[in-house]
């Protein structure tokens, strides 16, 4: 070898131990690469796929994986844990990038998306950089008052930040906790963490896959559901030091771990089945990846590595890895931007193409403009007030575009529905989309819930209090309905409590109080046993039924068909007929009240906004009849069609109210609007 050739070598592999220093001790250019590769899938999947990969669950193992081994190296080597200055320094790391882009991508749905989904951003918006997006996510997702739309919200991919960041706070209070239990026991900090993570970990994945089995919307965003994966990760960094296996068992080991990565996506229903067990497949996966670059330390380097570490480290997996953060920051709200201004469900080749080249410019630029300017050197956590700082002011940049944003609509939207108070009739002022008045329709994009929405005043006490908490959470009264002369009870699902919104003027003309049992989905329909409905509503059926038996009201008020979307199928409600039977025998009066006519694909509140009416003729969404006719001979029958539907058209639109809220439920202001259709119909049952 010349002497050249040795100067460069000597040269590499100084600049090596230099990169090896800022990166920290112990780092590994393969797991980098492993981030390049669940960062790809995810960009792939979501672009050209549209399902998901799990390559996010591998970032949230990951991410921990780091955390562990940076404080177990500080509780071995007797140094505090500075958990204060862990927090400024990790937040300081996470929100610029994360700021700026969702600034950006706020910015660009002002421009870009319709005023009806305004609302639904904002509340996204604060919060994504509160870091608690998942739990709104996770409410709107059971939820039917959440936002009704075609595309997913260009904020959502945020969650996997949010729970990120919820257990950057927690891990530490563990690892506190660890640390009093090494001083207290002697024993060493690896095996207390283990013990500590380890329980985290079961218990964790035993109440993920419960929820998971009966909740799924609600338990993918749910950080609960998720520790485990991040526990996962915990384990590994611990469990690291001590494996010692053969070059070809590695090997093995990782291209079928990497195999199992790039597989999973398409081989089982990630977001569907997600984060029950399910999850454990990229969480294995990646494992094997990380034990696959693990090399014993008497093992000669120059023995060649057959597993994927070599793939892994490569320069242009490597540069992949390095923008994977603002990767996965910028690709989403570009792709549903994107589908959103061309109208489109889902990318063609060359569309997601385009996106995936624009995304990899973004990240690029992202990185060097704003994370690496930011980032503090491997091992250093900076000065307390100039993290503080940076992170006041991405806070302060995301508040700059949401807040006049909000505030401006807002205002705008109250001043023009005062000036146009009086002419807005709903139901009685008929068709006048085509008036020639140019006035906003009502509810106006950013109403609150109680303009939106049919509530009434509070929940459920006294006499009407329930013992049981999930009946007790559905339940809500009047104020005078422990006092009033007559009292009817409103029961079943979202379609019911929507009802109730016409129903209100009526009771407060009649003297009636109002009691109202209302879960999402939950009608008084029978559900086929066993079924995804009846595991989430059978339960809350039978003890709302009979928390209503209990207090033996006057009437009760039901949904007693139902519609399908964009079909004249609408039907009876399974086992209706046993259910009125049940009432009736103890001398309650039933009204089932028709369904109203519900879209799979239009959201007419947004047709009605932008002034595209998607106005339909019934017969193609409703039954020729009322299906509940044959039971009218023991109930009493409340139709809106006629007044939903005037002359055989569903209206997106009637005296300047938007008649529709999303794909199916009516707008409270139109409702509203309704009483006296319902008191013509109701006649003089229980006048004053």
């Amino acid at each position: 070898m010349t002497v050249d050739a040795e100067s460069r070598r000597a040269h590499r592999a100084a600049a090596a131990r230099r990169r090896a220093g800022r990166q920290g001790p112990g780092y590994r250019r393969d797991i980098d690469g492993l981030r390049a590769v669940a960062i790809l899938l995810v960009v792939v999947y979501h672009v050209w796929i549209g399902r998901v990969s799990g390559g996010v669950d591998v970032f949230l193992m990951i991410s921990a994986f780091f955390l562990t081994g940076s404080f177990v190296r500080r509780m071995d080597a007797g140094r505090p844990l500075a958990v204060g200055s862990f927090l400024l320094s990790r937040f300081r790391r996470l929100m610029p990038a994360a700021a700026v882009v969702l600034a950006a991508a706020l910015g660009a749905c002002w421009l870009l998306l319709p005023e009806s989904a305004w609302p639904q951003l904002w509340k996204e918006g604060w919060a994504s950089l509160g870091y608690v997006q998942n739990w709104v996510l996770a409410a709107d997702g059971v939820d039917y008052y959440a936002h009704d739309s075609a595309l997913a919200s260009p904020l959502q991919h945020f969650w996997s930040l949010s729970v990120q960041g919820q257990v950057f706070v927690l891990w530490p209070v563990l690892f506190l906790l660890g640390a009093m239990i090494v001083r207290w026991t002697r024993t060493s900090a690896s095996s207390v963490m283990a013990v500590l993570f380890g329980l985290v970990f079961a218990g964790s994945l035993v109440f993920s896959v419960w929820e998971t089995a009966d909740q799924q919307t609600f338990a993918y965003f749910d950080t609960r559901a998720r520790l485990w994966e991040f526990a996962a990760g915990s384990l590994l960094a611990l469990a690291l030091p001590h494996v010692r296996l053969p070059r070809i068992v590695r090997a093995v080991m990782g291209w079928i771990g990497l195999l199992g990565l790039i597989v999973c996506g398409m081989v089982i229903d990630v977001r569907g089945g997600f984060p029950g067990y399910l999850a454990l497949w990229p969480i294995v996966s990646a494992a094997l990846v990380i034990f696959a670059g693990t090399r014993p330390r008497d093992e000669h380097p120059e023995l060649r590595d057959f597993g994927p570490g070599r793939f892994l480290a490569a320069r242009p997996v490597l540069a992949l890895g390095r923008d994977a953060y603002a990767l996965y920051l910028v690709h989403w709200p570009i792709l549903i931007l994107w589908l959103t201004v061309r109208e489109r469900p889902q990318a063609s080749f060359l569309d997601g193409l385009a996106i995936i080249v624009l995304s990899l410019i973004l990240a690029r630029l992202v990185t060097m403009l704003v994370e690496r300017p930011l980032r503090l050197p491997a091992g250093e956590r900076g000065r307390p007030w100039r993290n503080v700082a940076v992170i006041a002011l991405c806070i302060a940049l995301v508040a700059a575009v949401l807040a006049p944003w909000q505030a401006i609509t807002t205002a705008k939207a109250e001043a023009q529905k005062a000036a146009y108070a009086a002419l807005y009739t709903g139901a009685a002022g008929g068709d006048t989309a085509a008036d020639g008045k140019d006035v906003p329709l009502i509810p106006v994009p950013g109403a609150g819930d109680r303009e939106r929405w049919s509530r009434l005043d509070e929940p459920c006490a006294g006499d009407f209090a329930s013992e049981i908490a999930v009946v007790q959470e559905s339940c809500t009264q009047t104020t005078d309905a422990a006092k009033a002369k007559h009292l009817v009870v409103v029961i079943g699902d979202s379609h019911a409590n929507q009802f109730s919104g016409a129903l209100r003027p009526v009771a407060d003309e009649r003297g009636w109080g109002v009691v109202m049992l209302m879960r999402p989905w939950c009608s008084l329909e029978t559900h086929e046993e066993g079924s995804d409905l009846a595991n989430y509503c059978d339960d809350w059926q039978r003890d709302a039924t009979a928390h209503v038996l209990a207090m033996r009201p006057d009437a009760l008020f039901t949904i007693i068909t139902a519609a399908t979307p964009d079909t004249p199928d609408e039907r009876l409600i399974e086992g209706a007929s046993d259910t009125v039977d049940r009432f009736l025998a103890e001398g309650i009066r039933v009204f089932g009240v028709r369904d109203n006519p519900r879209s799979a694909v239009d959201n007419r509140y947004e047709c009605a906004v932008e002034r595209h009416p998607c106005d339909f003729p019934v017969e193609q969404a409703l039954a020729p009849e009322n299906p509940a006719a044959s039971l009218s001979d023991r109930i009493g029958l409340i139709d809106f069609t006629p007044w939903i539907c005037p002359h055989g058209l569903c209206l997106t639109e009637m005296g300047h109210v938007a008649v529709y809220l999303d794909t199916n439920h009516l707008s409270y202001p139109f409702v509203h609007s309704l009483a006296p259709a319902l008191s013509r119909q109701l006649g003089d049952y229980l006048k004053p």
